[in-house]
């Protein structure tokens, strides 16, 4: 289902996840697709525990074998001249579903998102967040039913330590990616986390 595709991937920071996410791009690729990365700035700066903003931009690279997009003058032709088959945000963070939920695109992987949407194509989203059945929960709701919008189903990570977090099981992100390119919701969505 993935043979030929182009898919581009937006990363936005949730530091934590990266390490679930690079396998994913090599799955993605198995499967006959070209990965175009699409970051925040915040990936982009950001050094944390999980490491710097450089050290990531080049595992990334060296994974697609494409350069990251980091701009969003760069992620602008996901529009009009250079469309992807399908966006994957992954990790996606309450702060990008926020904002995606009501249209602000100030970001190179929310633009991308955007520009997807305009052609009609998928975008499906791989959510982490500490804040999903909390105030985010509204947002999450509103994304579930907006068309073209799909999900990697997700649960509860920690319901006793953080009873509000949602993170997707980003290993279900290729059949979750060939479901949403037949503009189907892989199922089930809502998903218990084994420790």
């Amino acid at each position: 289902m993935l043979q030929g595709k182009r898919i581009g991937l937006g990363i936005t920071a949730s530091h934590c996840t990266y390490d679930q996410i690079l396998p994913m791009i090599s799955e993605l690729q198995e499967n006959g697709a070209t990965v175009v990365p699409v970051i925040t700035h915040s990936v982009l700066t950001a050094a944390t525990r999980f490491g710097t903003g450089e050290e990531w931009i080049k595992r990334i690279e060296e994974a697609t074998g494409e350069k990251v997009i980091s701009t969003i003058v760069g992620a602008e032709p996901f529009g009009p001249t250079s469309p992807v088959d399908i966006m994957i945000i992954a990790p996606m963070t309450g702060n990008s579903i926020s904002k995606f939920a009501n249209a602000a695109t100030d970001s190179p992987v929310l633009m991308a998102a955007k520009a997807t949407l305009r052609n009609g194509s998928p975008v499906l989203l791989g959510i982490s967040t500490n804040d999903a059945l909390g105030l985010n929960g509204q947002n999450v709701m509103k994304l579930l039913n907006m068309k073209n919008v799909f999900f990697i189903p997700f649960g509860q990570d920690d319901p006793f330590k953080k009873p509000n977090s949602l993170i997707s099981d980003f290993t279900k992100m290729v059949p979750a990616a060939a479901a949403a390119l037949e503009h189907k919701q892989l199922q089930p969505l809502l998903i218990i986390h084994e420790k």
